[in-house]
């Protein structure tokens, strides 16, 4: 199953990414070829993360043969590249050309008219944020103000999603700011940022008619636990748990919830997101302990 549907809305689930070679034998048939993941992918789970998009522009030719290669029905969601979001490929985001289109206007064209190849296949389009410090922008109203004005133009044929990593920055403007233009923000379990059931108890987080959630988790950690991403080695029980109780209540107002697993939550993602959805029939509540 890759979607349920327990109330009003719908559950779409699946891993953040599907290439990983610790999966071979594991997830993936014994030797399946890199060309054929995606479609076995696709009998697994009814969407998935292209989390290769943050890294490179996607060309034409290789999301045409995503399109191609998944059934009807399924579902890709992509990261905006790097070089939008984060301003460059240096270690540190350059907030004088993060969402600056004089700087970032070729690669945000290419990345949409290669994303438009998916048609009804593709998914909300992501802009993950890096943590930006004073020297990348002196406020959050001068992100705020960016931002506004770069979502005002966007074309109204993808839904699009934003991922912060500044903690105060998720605030009530913020909020506002984001249903103004239909557009989700990302709900993300990450080490260093408050867990959306913390965030659900000040403000009502739905902005858009769907929401998108990433479980990510602490990547120290679990590179501490593991060397290889095929198997389950932290229990995340409490929560998933947690997570749950939140995915029932967005499911009762939200359209479509969209939630992705990384490997670095628990150390095996196709693992993760089936305890999640297992977990959604059952009632919870209460944010996580710390």
């Amino acid at each position: 199953m890759s979607k349920v549907d327990p109330m009003a809305g719908a559950l779409h689930f699946g891993t953040s990414s599907w290439s990983e070679k610790a999966w071979d034998g594991v997830f993936y048939p014994s030797g399946l070829a890199p060309a054929e993941q995606l479609p076995f992918y696709a009998t697994q789970f009814g969407t998935v993360e292209a989390d290769v998009t943050y890294y490179r522009v996607p060309d034409r030719r290789l999301v045409s043969g995503w399109a191609e290669r998944t059934p009807e029905g399924f579902v890709i969601s992509a990261k905006f590249p790097r070089s939008i979001v984060h301003g460059g490929s240096e270690a540190a985001p350059d907030g004088a050309k993060v969402l600056v289109r004089e700087h970032i206007q070729r690669d945000l064209e290419r990345f949409l008219e290669a994303m438009s190849l998916l048609g009804e296949k593709c998914g909300p389009l992501v802009m993950q944020f890096p943590y930006f410090n004073r020297g990348a922008f002196a406020t959050v109203g001068v992100f705020r103000e960016r931002l506004d004005a770069f979502l005002a133009t966007l074309p109204k044929q993808f839904c699009y999603a934003v991922e912060l990593r500044n903690k105060s920055w998720i605030d009530a403007q913020t909020l506002a700011l984001l249903q103004s233009h239909g557009c989700a923000l990302v709900l993300v379990d990450l080490v260093y940022m408050p867990h959306p059931c913390e965030l659900a108890e000040r403000f009502d987080l739905l902005t858009a008619d769907f929401t998108y959630a990433r479980l990510i988790g602490d990547r120290k950690r679990i590179d501490s636990l593991t060397d290889t991403l095929d198997r389950v080695v932290l229990d995340q029980s409490e929560r998933l748990d947690h997570w749950a109780g939140l995915i029932r209540e967005l499911l009762s107002r939200a359209k479509d919830v969209y939630v992705y697993a990384n490997n670095h939550y628990a150390g095996f993602a196709p693992d993760t997101i089936r305890d999640l959805v297992a977990r959604v029939g059952a009632p919870q509540g209460g944010p996580p302990a710390p």
